[in-house]
């Protein structure tokens, strides 16, 4: 009885009317979401620019983690006829200082409120999307994080009926979605999934006596600088180049984005900008000043069908001193180096090749992989011939990564980076 009561207190999107703004049906056993009185299946990317290429590559929503310049983001996504889930933050429930406060809850409520009764009528806003990858534990000890998580929902409920919530997990965790879907009250899940998404479909299915409602992917994209990804001895991730990344975004989709499911109602790829992970480049779509590598063309085939006319470059690999990645480079402190890039096609037009060397990142805060920019090393490269260059190692012991941006004529690129070591002489 007590699960049956919690059951009871979720929604079903199958008894949400059409007339809403955004909702939720079912007809012949598949969820559809509908935007305006139509079926609408998201094409998503999840970040906070370019609005115009996303569009333009066949994209229709944007997913963002939190209200900054939400205003500016709105009327630009309206502009592009771009649909924007609203990320609304909300503190992680390690943090139970803050959820054992009724002060701190009160004013964070009071705030989401004022957001939501702002932006509600906005014809942007396609949904709401409370916390990102929180926990659902079980445990009294975890009360009030849900009484909190509870009171928002239901007040955004109250205050825009218009518009779904939602809140993210990572991965496919079948205990969140038991304590969401017995103790909370949102109209959908949302997964940001990575390599785990290879077994996705056997867990909805695995789950599907318990849980069979509607979701969607809300990040997923190639594998991150995380465990079970290849390291050096000294444990700086090994990341592929552009255009590896291009097939690997293409295979995936087509392999394991389960688009037949008719409870899956869209993805977002992951990251529609350009940020810093481990590296500046890891995720990066675009480069800093706004030019897209190769996965957004690969984007734009998804979604249209179309192919994209416009070259890349045909990046295969880089050597530092003949060696790869995986060889554990190691230099000593001022020593000249070469670095080369090779490319499985060169009657392509280059316009430049930007060589950079950063230190590595290793700086973790809470386990969270850093998101500031690393400064490059300036004075280090002795020649630089395009493809080719020669560097002198820095004096400093530790891990580095030299990097190389092929740029086209056309201004689209490929990069790759080879993590090295500097060990003093003894």
């Amino acid at each position: 009885m007590v699960l049956l009561a919690g059951l009871s207190q979720c929604h079903n999107p199958a008894d949400q009317p059409f007339r809403r703004t955004v909702s939720i049906g079912k007809k012949d056993g598949k969820f559809i979401l509908h935007r305006n009185g139509r079926p609408f299946e998201i094409k998503g990317a999840a970040g906070y620019s370019h609005f115009h290429t996303l569009k333009e590559s066949g994209g229709n929503t944007l997913r963002t983690w939190d209200t900054t310049r939400l205003a500016s983001l709105l009327d630009s996504a309206q502009t592009n006829h771009l649909a924007v889930v609203v990320g609304l933050p909300l503190p992680m429930n390690d943090n139970m200082a803050f959820y054992n406060d009724p002060v701190k809850v009160a004013s964070h409520l009071k705030a989401l409120q004022a957001v939501v009764n702002r932006f509600k009528h906005n014809p942007a806003v396609l949904m709401w999307s409370l916390g990102n990858e929180l926990d659902f534990p079980f445990g009294l000890s975890y009360y009030r994080f849900y009484t909190t998580f509870n009171a928002i929902t239901d007040m955004i409920h109250r205050e825009d009926p218009d518009h779904p919530v939602t809140t993210v997990i990572l991965n496919f965790n079948t205990k969140y979605i038991f304590n969401i879907t017995t103790r909370c009250d949102v109209d959908l899940l949302s997964f940001n999934i990575y390599s785990n998404i290879k077994t996705l479909r056997k867990d909805l299915a695995d789950f599907s006596w318990f849980w069979n409602g509607p979701y969607l992917l809300t990040e997923w994209g190639i594998d991150g600088p995380w465990e079970g990804t290849e390291q050096t001895a000294w444990g700086a991730y090994i990341e592929n180049t552009s255009k590896k990344k291009a097939d690997f975004y293409l295979k995936r989709y087509q392999q394991d984005v389960p688009r037949e499911d008719p409870r899956f109602l869209g993805s977002f790829v992951f990251f529609w900008g350009n940020k810093q992970e481990t590296t500046p480049t890891w995720f990066s779509l675009f480069d800093e000043a706004g030019a897209p590598a190769e996965p957004v063309a690969i984007m734009k085939y998804i979604w249209t069908g179309k192919p994209s006319p416009e070259p890349f470059p045909e990046l295969q690999y880089m050597l530092v001193n003949q060696k790869g990645a995986r060889d554990n480079i190691l230099l000593s402190p001022g020593s000249l180096s070469t670095a080369e890039v090779f490319l499985y096609k060169t009657n392509d037009p280059i316009k430049t090749v930007k060589w950079q060397i950063l230190p590595e990142d290793w700086y973790r805060e809470n386990n969270q992989n850093s998101t500031k920019k690393r400064k490059p090393i300036e004075g280090l490269f002795q020649k630089n011939q395009n493809l080719k260059a020669t560097f002198a190692a820095p004096e400093q012991e530790g891990p580095y990564r030299v990097f190389a941006t092929i740029y086209l004529q056309n201004g689209n690129f490929a990069t790759c980076n080879t993590p090295f070591y500097v060990v003093s002489d003894p």
